[in-house]
């Protein structure tokens, strides 16, 4: 990652969650639909993967975080 933080609102949020079907990590686009749902081998993993997503929201433009995460390339 070249640069610092972006001076755009990055709206996106991040949840780990523990359902009937393990550990997931949700990334949640700004208008409230789930961008991402990575299911994870347990919540250590869920919680660091959940880590790094917070500190790419953090950082990145909206636009990069998308790229990044290849949000809407289904």
């Amino acid at each position: 990652m070249s640069g610092g933080r972006s001076d755009v609102a990055n709206e996106f949020s991040v949840r780990t969650e523990r359902g009937p079907r393990g550990w997931h990590v949700r990334i949640v686009a700004p208008d409230g639909r789930e961008a991402l749902d990575r299911p994870c081998a347990d919540e250590e993993e869920a919680r660091t993967f959940a880590s790094t997503v917070q500190q790419h929201i953090y950082w990145l433009s909206p636009e990069r975080f998308s790229a990044y995460y290849r949000l809407g390339e289904d």
